[in-house]
């Protein structure tokens, strides 16, 4: 299996692992309704990964990321907190700022290393992750795929970003009107993608010649042409035009479609009478198909802006979209209707705007998790997009806004006094049976039962933490239990007896 070597590699292979684990504060004025189960997060996705480990971890059907390009002059920055002299050198610095930094490759494959493993560890084992990305570190993220999720895990899409021709003098040789996404499979075969649905191709081939009121519309081939036609075919009849000329060939359609369709006044039939009959496909038909490897009909740059402009008046509130099509359509051939979709480079929200837009669509219950690190973008772009669409597409769903809290524990290795009986306990049923808990079956101090162990966490504030022999009865243990506390006050050999395991809060609580 192929592997990749850089600077620094050595100290973010585990690095995931060091992470702290913090808590979600939701913010109910950023927020839109009430018990959304769409969050939208403010905060360092690596940690906003981490923090979401104990809830999704195994659950997250679809993800789709669009993380800086390191084309060069972005100016993103490297801030994750790596204890290695080697990416210590880096942490605040602007990665990239002059192409000529030769170790900018470097620093982004330290920074998205721990987030894939992340990603991989919430997929579900038959989801599926799209990677927007361009030549600048293409050749570096497959490498980095195979090496993460084996090394037959993954197929690539090129996207047509602009329809534009130009004839501009430039000192580029060739002009790059295409990007590209990696399709990474957490076990490909596993993974079977349903159709999406595109637009006909419709840039200068829509006319309306006999001013059909339904719009603009494409003359469709409907059928061989006579040379070519089996006359021994089911589909082969004679059909006569408004202008008299009989046509005797083999159809891509039936007799009895071609008389609906004619019916409708769907079959166009040219002012000449010679011109052959044509299907119309107006502009706003979508048609069924499996994803191609090349994809020129789910919008572009242009139509991205678009839609910001129509939402925020603004085209350069946010400079490099993704149009809502193409999120949209990956996200139906990668997703059922009830999955929980997932963005952790969310910029200027197009993946809430999408699932919210497919619900409405199709009347699915898919959920999103957006997560954005930038201060200016988070709330002001991200979640004011979603906020806008809701209102002008009526959307029936809202969303939680959250912010990475502190961490569940301080530096001294004691649990932050902010943490919740509930975020605790579903943290350690998560680090011991790397299994979810819903947060409803808890049932102070029963956190749950696995494999035929109960766990318990006696945990009633400070000084009210200790596991006594009266404590020990009222939990009416019965088989194998593992019990939190600060303190145990029962001898270990009634433990013993009892079948139980005593663990001291906070230092044997497993780190993820």
């Amino acid at each position: 299996m192929a592997t990749l070597n850089w600077i620094g590699k050595e100290a973010v292979v585990n690095h995931d692992k060091e992470v702290p684990f913090k808590l979600l504060e939701k913010v109910p004025s950023a927020s839109v309704g009430k018990e959304s189960k769409n969050l939208i997060i403010h905060g360092d996705n690596l940690e906003a990964l981490k923090a979401l480990m104990p809830f999704y971890k195994g659950k997250v059907k679809c993800i789709y990321i669009d993380p800086p390009y390191n084309t060069g002059n972005e100016k993103w920055k490297f801030n994750d907190n790596v204890n290695s002299p080697k990416i210590r050198e880096w942490i605040g610095k602007v990665v990239g700022a002059e192409s000529e930094d030769l170790t900018r490759h470097d620093k982004w494959l330290c920074m998205m290393y721990p987030r894939l493993k992340l990603l991989k560890d919430l997929l579900t084992d038959d989801g599926v992750l799209f990677i927007s990305i361009d030549e600048n570190e293409i050749g570096n993220i497959i490498l980095l795929a195979k090496e993460i999720f084996g090394d037959d895990s993954n197929d690539f899409l090129i996207w047509r970003k602009t329809g534009k021709q130009s004839n501009t003098k430039r000192i580029a040789r060739v002009k790059t009107t295409h990007e590209y996404i990696l399709v990474i499979y957490k076990n490909k075969g596993q993974i079977s993608l349903s159709k999406i649905k595109l637009m006909p191709q419709w840039q200068n081939e829509y006319t309306n010649p006999d001013n059909d009121k339904r719009g603009i519309y494409k003359q469709g081939i409907i059928s061989n042409k006579e040379e070519y036609s089996n006359p021994k075919s089911k589909n082969f009849y004679a059909i006569t035009t408004p202008g008299g000329k009989v046509y005797s060939r083999e159809w891509y359609i039936s007799k009895k479609e071609f008389d609906y369709l004619l019916a409708d006044n769907r079959i166009y039939f040219p002012k000449s009478g010679n011109g052959v009959p044509a299907k119309k496909i107006f502009q706003d038909e979508e048609q069924s198909y499996y994803l191609d490897s090349i994809i020129d009909r789910m919008g572009d740059f242009t139509s991205a802006r678009e839609e910001i402009i129509e939402l925020f008046g603004d085209k350069d509130i946010f400079t490099t979209p993704k149009p809502r099509k193409l999120i949209k359509e990956l996200i139906r051939c990668a997703s059922t209707s009830d999955s929980i979709i997932l963005d952790s480079f969310s910029g200027s929200g197009t993946s809430g705007h999408a699932v919210l837009d497919l619900n409405k669509e199709d009347g699915g219950n898919r959920q999103f998790i957006l997560v954005e690190m930038e201060d200016d973008v988070a709330k002001k772009i991200t979640a004011e997009r979603v906020k806008r669409a809701i209102k002008k597409f009526d959307y029936n769903d809202g969303f939680e806004y959250c912010e990475l809290a502190k961490p569940l524990f301080n530096e001294k290795g004691q649990i932050n006094e902010a943490c919740s009986y509930d975020e605790l306990a579903s943290y350690i049923y998560f680090t011991e049976t790397q299994t979810n808990i819903d947060k409803k079956s808890l049932k102070d101090p029963f956190i749950g039962e696995s494999h035929g162990v109960s766990y318990f966490l006696i945990y009633a504030g400070k000084d009210k933490n200790d596991l006594t022999r009266e404590t020990l009865l009222n939990l009416k243990v019965s088989g194998s239990a593992v019990i939190y506390a600060d303190r145990c006050l029962v001898d270990e050999e009634e433990l013993k007896a009892k079948g139980v395991v005593f663990k001291q809060i906070p230092y044997e609580i497993k780190v993820y």
